[in-house]
């Protein structure tokens, strides 16, 4: 990995810029932008999470967001509702306030005398699930999404009923999602983090009992799904997967359910960012989100557009091993998807 830290503009930071909701809610944001966006606006990039952005994803944000904010983008990270330095209460993943809040955060991003009105979003796990969520809900100012290690189906391709089958994780994600929720505020960014502290502790929600009470695939799993509805999914979105990760489906779904421009790369990664996953070989995941945005935020003509639609690494077959740091393969690519190159074999085990 190269450490580049000379970018064609010279970013300033903001630890905590304060998003009010709707409702009066305040939400935080950790924000890096240019340092003349103020007289020369620049596209907003949002990442939205609920993982803590002073010391849960504190490493992983200071790695990517100053980069893409300084090649001309305001990189706004926020915690969502009810973490972290935010305000209020999460009540449930991927809940309709989660929903609202993230549509009235891109309306107010695409308002700042900072901002130009265009407003990109990407993520990974969480962060990518909503981004697609997002991308259904048609905010006027979201331009295009990058979703990263994401689902489109949240019952039958998710954590809680893979394949239909009720997952232990139910309760260990149940578990994880309780301590980061429940924790306390940063007391330098907010005064008041006892108060809330103590009203997360009494309020917040064990929702393992709550998946556990949808055993087969109603409205409660739909609502967030966007293959519920895939002519909904209009704005151009790039997606990421990878082999060694539980959603290795979405990207062919994607590209051949989405009406609207749909870009896909599947390499040989776990669950996280292409740039840092392991087994290798890692991307220049920050160089083509950049390219992306430049085609889609700031209009340039950089054939972003035209790429093949997808983008996939061709492992070779290896002995078993309990740590492989690097796959051997080739990247292949396909102009659409599906492709007539591609067939299918079937092989009978005797």
């Amino acid at each position: 990995m190269t450490i580049r830290t000379d970018f064609p503009h010279r970013v300033v930071e903001t630890e905590d810029m304060g998003i009010v909701m709707p409702d009066g809610c305040r939400l935080s944001a950790r924000v890096w932008m240019p340092e003349d966006a103020g007289v020369h606006p620049v596209p907003a990039v949002l990442e939205y999470i609920p993982y803590r952005k002073r010391d849960g994803t504190l490493p992983r944000d200071e790695m990517m967001h100053p980069y893409v904010a300084g090649h001309g983008y305001a990189c706004v990270r926020v915690d969502m509702r009810g973490n972290g330095e935010s305000e209020g209460l999460m009540l449930d993943e991927y809940s309709q306030q989660e929903m609202d809040d993230a549509v009235a955060v891109i309306d107010w991003l695409s308002r700042q005398p900072w901002c130009t009105g265009a407003v990109g979003m990407m993520g990974k796990s969480w962060g990518g699930f909503n981004c697609l969520q997002a991308a259904y809900n048609q905010p006027a100012a979201l331009k295009a999404v990058i979703s990263v290690c994401a689902t489109t189906d949240r019952f039958a391709d998710d954590i809680h009923f893979k394949g239909g089958c009720l997952l232990g994780e139910n309760f260990g994600w149940g578990a994880v999602m309780l301590s980061y929720s429940s924790r306390p505020a940063d007391p330098v960014l907010r005064p008041d983090w006892r108060a809330d502290w103590l009203a997360r502790l009494e309020a917040e929600p064990w929702l393992a009992p709550r998946w556990a009470a949808h055993q087969a695939r109603d409205g409660y799993w739909d609502h967030g799904s966007v293959d519920v509805d895939f002519s909904r999914m209009t704005i151009p979105a790039m997606i990421w997967g990878g082999w060694a990760d539980n959603y290795m489906t979405t990207v062919d779904k994607l590209l051949r359910g989405m009406p609207g421009v749909c870009k896909g790369v599947v390499g040989p990664w776990v669950h996280q960012y292409p740039h840092t996953a392991v087994p290798g070989p890692q991307v220049g995941f920050l160089q083509m989100a950049v390219r992306w945005w430049d085609c889609w935020l700031k209009g340039e003509a950089n054939g972003a557009e035209d790429d093949p639609a997808l983008r996939a690494y061709v492992v070779e077959s290896e002995p078993p091993d309990a740590s492989i740091p690097y796959r051997q393969g080739e990247w292949v690519a396909e102009a659409a998807w599906p492709s007539g190159n591609v067939s299918e074999r079937v092989l009978w085990l005797q």
